[in-house]
């Protein structure tokens, strides 16, 4: 069995729960924590999860919002079940997924055609 790791970024969705629905509105609460960021940067973090986030920015978004990291951040590990001899294909081989290949016909030359 093969792991990774998930995770669902919540920040969306915690702001709606305080009743916040554009994303600039969570501008000035972050800036009451010490954080400044543009509305572009705001719009990215709400309606995307982040590949990084810095600590200082998760810390004011769950004082601003009353909520907690695990909040925020949901982590699932996923088990995923390990394909035993597998046999990958080659690169130019595409299997029954050939087209039937296109039969084109001459028309036959009679004798007012020529």
């Amino acid at each position: 069995m093969n792991k990774r790791v998930e995770t669902v970024w919540n920040l969306r969705q915690l702001m709606a729960d305080q009743g916040l629905f554009k994303t600039t509105e969570l501008i000035p609460l972050l800036e009451e924590f010490g954080v400044s960021l543009s509305r572009e940067q705001v719009y990215r973090l709400v309606t995307q999860t982040p590949e990084r986030a810095n600590l200082h920015f998760i810390g004011a978004v769950c004082a601003a919002l009353h909520c907690t990291v695990s909040d925020l951040i949901e982590v699932r590990v996923v088990e995923e079940a390990a394909v035993v001899n597998a046999v990958e294909p080659s690169r130019g081989s595409i299997g029954n997924l050939r087209p039937i290949p296109a039969r084109i016909h001459r028309p036959q030359q009679g004798p007012q055609n020529q």
